[in-house]
């Protein structure tokens, strides 16, 4: 209670004081009242032509950083979405690269296959070529011995009997060896 008293001593004290010092500096209550009226005019146009145009400029700044934080973060996720995006595309040129890669291999052992066979196919034609030149040579060879042998049974023959075979001997001697050679 002794408090309530103590402040309620200190409000009169103040209007006193305020009282005093209007006396002391004499207060023109005319003047004192166009200076407030002023003063209210003043803040209200102020208030109207610059405190407002102020605070709507403020606002909208504050609105186009705000927009400007969500298209950022709009353009973050989207960044990251585009970077998983490009991953999962290099990811996948890497398996289908693979795949090529050994596509190629397989093809390259197909083809080398191939070529083996083929040059195989080929050496054995050429084989097969010299074995049947082979025997067409043995064959005349052969033949041509036949011949000198037929040739010489006969020159022996007739050198032998002593007298000079006619066609008709030689023929029939040369098909006589013929026979003879033949089995």
């Amino acid at each position: 209670m002794t408090h309530l008293i103590f402040f309620g001593s200190i409000g009169s004290d103040l209007v006193k004081t305020g009282a005093d010092t209007a006396q002391k500096f004499g207060v023109d209550w005319p003047h004192f009242i166009a200076q407030c009226i002023s003063f209210l005019i003043v803040a209200g146009l102020l208030r109207t032509f610059a405190y407002k145009p102020i605070l709507t400029a403020l606002a909208d700044r504050r609105q186009r950083i705000a927009d400007s934080l969500a298209d950022a973060d709009k353009i973050k996720a989207e960044l990251a979405r585009t970077e998983a995006m490009k991953q999962e595309v290099l990811d996948k040129a890497n398996v289908q690269a693979n795949k090529l890669i050994e596509e190629a291999r397989a093809a390259a052992a197909r083809v080398q296959e191939q070529e083996t066979q083929k040059a195989i196919a080929q050496a054995e034609q050429i084989m097969a070529k010299a074995r049947e030149a082979a025997t067409l040579e043995h064959q005349r060879m052969l033949t041509d011995l036949r011949r000198e042998v037929i040739t010489l049974v006969v020159h022996t023959t007739g050198m032998v009997a002593g007298k000079v075979l006619t066609a008709e001997d030689q023929q029939r001697l040369a098909d006589e060896a013929r026979r003879q050679l033949a089995a």
